[in-house]
């Protein structure tokens, strides 16, 4: 297949996305999806009728959807882009805000898809190491003169900055695109949503797929200024005008609109993962200060992707990076109690026994 690749394709780094293995059942802990089904009212909406509407191609403008997020966050139509998940609107944004002369920087440990994109469309891509304790320091992104895209809370460490230590960078070139991607703020973060009205020049990136239980439905979603959103749409309408299919636009508007439903979900994840927290360190397990609806985790008996291994064996999926930093931690997503209880007791004894073994 390689010799029908363009010398540009050959080239790229796709990102590889968590397992999903069909060989036997499995505790799935691994992808961060939402252990909760999608919010009643998203029942209510996609009628039968709506089903029958498939035949018809979907609104291009995500009008429904754009009122029902820009009502969310107190801002007009203008403020809001929807898309085929937040992945979707990071590409817009990459292609949109960077280019000749126009480079991004992202952290050295952090979500993949940053790394893809930045092969996908040859962009000059500036790495900037995190600290030594994982910890994304702001300064250390202010000289930069192209784009700047962090995730916060951070990818896989689940650390996050409160919404202020932002400004510094906003400030520094208003010229400059700020990208904040905010896929797990829903989770004890502050999101830098409310920082949108004083700066044209922050994207607020967001997605349905975790805190609002939709990963399936591919729903995802930016905030900025009237000028950002149009250069995206300007990417939108060059690739691809009816980006939300038209259930998930139905979707995606029912489920934002049941606040209840979902500070109801984000709460228990958010209890779960305190839980969970404690037990690991009562085992022995380093934790970093998750803010998202995932731990990371180490223990000095388990290195090097042994927790991963382990588990695997047993029936529980965890994520493991095999990258420079972060070998010896695993990505545990926070599941629901019972599931989370299961783990808890797996690794008790999986510590256990590497302890003996000793």
């Amino acid at each position: 297949m390689a010799r029908f690749l363009s010398p540009e394709a050959e080239v790229l780094a796709p990102y590889a996305p968590g397992e999903q293995p069909q060989d036997r059942q499995y505790l799935k802990l691994n992808t961060n999806e939402s252990p909760f089904p999608p919010s009643p009212k998203v029942w209510q909406a996609l009628t039968e009728a709506e089903v029958e509407r498939l035949n018809l191609y979907p609104d291009p403008d995500c009008g429904p959807l754009l009122d029902a997020i820009a009502k969310r966050y107190d801002l007009s139509r203008e403020n809001v882009i929807a898309g085929n998940g937040s992945d979707e609107i990071l590409a817009f944004a990459f292609r949109a805000f960077c280019g000749r002369g126009i480079g991004v920087a992202y952290a050295d440990v952090t979500y993949g898809f940053y790394k893809s994109q930045a092969a996908l469309f040859g962009l000059n891509a500036t790495v900037i190491p995190l600290r030594q304790d994982f910890t994304l320091a702001v300064e250390d992104y202010l000289d930069f003169p192209g784009t700047v895209v962090i995730a916060n809370p951070n990818a896989p460490t689940g650390l996050a900055l409160p919404r202020d230590a932002f400004r510094p960078l906003l400030e520094a070139d208003p010229q400059r695109v700020v990208i904040l991607d905010e896929a797990y703020v829903d989770f004890g973060a502050e999101s830098c949503a409310p920082l949108i009205r004083e700066y044209d020049n922050l994207l607020v990136v967001q997605t349905f797929s975790k805190s609002r239980s939709l990963a399936g439905g591919r729903v995802g979603f930016a905030l900025g200024s009237p000028e950002l959103i149009a250069g995206l749409n300007r990417v939108k309408y060059s690739f691809h005008p009816y980006n939300v299919n038209r259930l998930s636009l139905l979707a995606g508007a029912a489920a934002m609109g049941d606040g209840d439903y979902f500070r109801a979900c984000t709460e228990a994840i958010q209890e779960s993962r305190g839980w969970f927290t404690a037990e690991l360190e009562k085992l022995g397990f380093t934790v970093l200060h998750s803010r998202t609806n995932f731990v990371f985790a180490k223990h000095e008996a388990l290195p090097n992707g042994a927790t991963y291994r382990e588990l695997k064996a047993r029936g529980i999926l965890v994520r493991w990076f095999d990258a420079p930093r972060i070998r010896d931690y695993a990505r545990i997503t926070i599941g629901k109690r019972e599931d989370m209880e299961v783990l808890a007791d797996t690794l008790k004894e999986l510590v256990s026994m590497k302890r003996e073994s000793r």
